[in-house]
């Protein structure tokens, strides 16, 4: 392989671009959505029930409630502890919006707090300085699949009378202090979208051990009704009331069916994961130009993303132009995540640039490499391979 850059008319690494993450699905799966599909329910029938009983017994909460996203999770969650106008919740800025935007869709308002430089999970140091009488939840995110510190968070929650509604969609699978993600915080959340651990195609899920928590969010998902057609269906009966302004939030049955498929696969995904992560990590680490991630004794991640951070004082160039050359090899590097208060819309809401340095500094310095478990060990290498040829290419 020669080590001309692809950009600059070499050979590239791959012959087509591996992207940085992407769904598993195999013939099993087809056959589950298949059999729903000749079955009496397409929509919300039984087939949620299984799998949210079947979520919830994974990790190790009372309840789990299926909705369409991530982000109808975090709403429902949000609508579920009654934020509205004139509340405040802290989250942390390095996260995609819908982890801020949960609250602007209920009149509620987000704050954020800075990250901690190691895990760039939320600093509870900086959550302390931003409580204020309006503060209502705290909403922490597991960035990348690393749990943040649930403890410090955890206790700062109990002294001011605060929910903690935790951002898992990283972190099916993690544990923190030997306990699966899922069932230590008020609410929990998680995604099903096609690039996470499993897939429902899109999707998302709200767990919580608070059975009128579990009541408000299968309202929520169903248009504020207090009935699903296939309970008035099995009883006979019609009659249904609104009883709060709803969404319609339903998780199919023909997703469902995927999703069940789906997690009965999910600890030997999340083994591959970490083989994958502990190969990025050998071959990274004594490279001066790149920073690993960082892993906390307590925690085991689930590593839905694995980003590096690049020393630009020890390269040539930036990070843009690592990012384009690597994609020049084929490989489907990512950025994970423009900082939220970055966001025209933000900027226009009076936040600015500048307010979180740590969360700054390390957006201008990240790349996410490809992390998925259908990688083979020849796609592995094919990515060390690259970054290797393209950090020597632009070293000082």
């Amino acid at each position: 392989m020669s080590a001309r850059l692809a950009i600059e008319g070499g050979a590239p690494v791959f012959r087509t671009l591996l992207p940085y993450g992407r769904q598993q699905i195999d013939d099993d799966d087809v056959r589950a959505v298949v059999e729903v599909l000749q079955s009496d329910w397409l929509t919300t029938g039984p087939k949620v029930n299984e799998f949210e009983d079947k979520f919830a017994q994974y990790v190790g909460a009372k309840y789990a409630v299926a909705v369409s996203s991530g982000t109808a999770a975090l709403h429902a969650a949000v609508f579920a502890a009654g934020l509205g106008s004139g509340d405040q919740a802290i989250t942390t800025p390095m996260t995609f919006a819908a982890s801020a935007n949960c609250l602007l869709y209920q009149g509620a308002t987000p704050v954020f707090a800075d990250v901690q430089a190691d895990t760039l999970n939320i600093d509870p140091a900086e959550i302390e300085k931003k409580i204020a009488p309006q503060t209502k939840a705290l909403i922490p995110v597991d960035y990348t699949g690393h749990p943040a510190d649930l403890d410090a968070i955890n206790q700062i929650a109990a002294r001011h009378n605060l929910i903690v509604i935790e951002d898992a969609a990283h972190a099916l699978g993690a544990t923190y202090k030997s306990r699966r993600i899922g069932a230590l915080a008020t609410m929990t959340i998680f995604s099903t979208h096609p690039v996470k651990h499993i897939t429902t195609g899109e999707g998302g899920v709200i767990t919580t051990d608070d059975a009128e928590l579990a009541r408000r969010l299968r309202i929520f998902r169903n248009h504020g009704i207090t009935t699903e057609a296939r309970e008035r269906q099995e009883k006979g009966g019609w009659f249904y009331e609104m009883v709060a302004l709803g969404y319609n939030y339903r998780l199919t049955d023909l997703q469902c069916a995927l999703g069940i498929q789906q997690l009965a696969k999910l600890d030997q995904w999340l083994a591959r994961r970490r083989a994958i992560a502990a190969r990025y990590n050998a071959a990274f680490r004594e490279i001066p130009e790149i920073e690993i991630p960082t892993m906390k004794p307590e925690c085991k991640p689930a590593w839905h993303l694995y980003v590096i951070r690049l020393n630009l004082e020890r390269l040539r160039v930036g990070r843009a132009e690592v990012f384009k050359a690597l994609r020049g090899e084929n490989i489907g590097v990512n950025v994970h995540y423009i900082p939220v208060h970055w966001h025209p819309y933000y900027q226009k809401l009076g936040f600015k640039k500048g307010e979180y340095p740590v969360a700054e500094d390390a957006y201008e310095r990240l790349i996410s490499l490809p992390m998925f478990h259908a990688m083979t060990d020849a796609h592995v290498d094919g990515v060390i391979e690259a970054v290797r040829k393209v950090i020597a290419h632009y070293r000082r």
